[in-house]
């Protein structure tokens, strides 16, 4: 009897977040979708903790694979499941995020009518009751209202929800690994297939619920980390096009603004737009600490 072909792998990158990784396994249990069309491939990046006990159930219920690597980041660790992936497509998550149930059902019919293009879908705020979450999430929300006006080409999807051709994928070498930290380098991916003449669509129906649980301290981290991330980007961009570093024009920040005033109660919609004030003054100091910091130049 003829094997069935998968027609997705989805790979999820994990450090030291087990429980979050339960929750999200957990829903992948719940796909409404044939389990004989897709694998799970989870990628422990150097965790100090051990995972087997946690994913074992797992093997079960899924067609599973743990991998095992150095601590190098989460575009290594996506790289590292892509490679062993036997999918037509990868699809990627985190390992805060709960997938909706008709997640590669939504994805399947986008595919169907687009094979060559990459898909990004919603992502949801988990956590309304978390100020600094649900700010993080308008943050990206505006990001993508902001890069993906155009419906006929959007420009940037995060890799919590992203889906593509394997050989496209491979074809363009994967995420590029030399980012320092989890930020940038999905932006840096989709600029990147972009400029080889690739397409992308958003899908809004294609939905994860994202839990980051974040604290002042760790929003201006996040923060700040995307400002570093943002240095790196802006240079590879301008080393592929032989172009002067650009970075974003004065409406990109009066529209933020803007946009944090448009959600959610007077009371809540003050402290947003403090928050979005404070994420801004620590996206310029990553980028500057970035741009003048002793690493290697990108």
């Amino acid at each position: 009897m003829e094997q069935t072909q998968l027609l997705f792998s989805i790979i999820i990158p994990t450090y030291n977040r087990p429980e979050q990784l339960t929750n999200c396994l957990n829903s992948l249990t719940r796909l409404d979708y044939p389990r004989d069309r897709f694998e799970v491939i989870v990628v422990d990046d150097g965790s100090t903790t051990p995972l087997e006990s946690v994913v074992a159930p797992f093997y079960k219920e899924l067609n599973f694979t743990l991998l095992k690597q150095t601590n190098a980041g989460p575009a290594s660790a996506r790289n590292t499941g892509s490679a062993r992936a036997q999918g037509k497509f990868l699809v990627f998550t985190d390992d805060d995020c709960v997938p909706a149930p008709d997640w590669l059902t939504t994805l399947a019919t986008r595919f169907t009518t687009a094979p060559d293009i990459m898909v990004g879908g919603k992502t949801l705020n988990a956590l309304p009751n978390n100020l600094y979450s649900t700010a993080s999430q308008l943050l990206i929300d505006y990001l993508y209202t902001y890069y993906n006006t155009d419906s006929g080409q959007p420009k940037f999807f995060t890799s919590n929800n992203l889906a593509l051709p394997t050989d496209h994928f491979h074809a363009l070498g994967g995420f590029d690994t030399t980012f320092p930290l989890a930020a940038g380098e999905d932006r840096e991916f989709c600029d990147r297939w972009l400029y080889q003449g690739y397409k992308m669509i958003y899908a809004p129906e294609v939905q994860v619920h994202h839990a980051h649980n974040l604290t002042l301290p760790k929003f201006w981290r996040q923060h700040f980390n995307y400002g570093r991330g943002a240095f790196c980007f802006h240079t590879r961009r301008s080393q592929r096009t032989d172009k002067r570093i650009k970075v974003e024009p004065l409406p990109f920040y009066l529209n933020l603004l803007t946009y944090s005033l448009s959600h959610n109660s007077k009371q809540l919609r003050i402290l947003v737009t403090v928050l979005f004030l404070l994420s801004q003054v620590a996206n310029v100091a990553g980028f500057f600490w970035e741009r003048f910091s002793s690493s290697p130049p990108y």
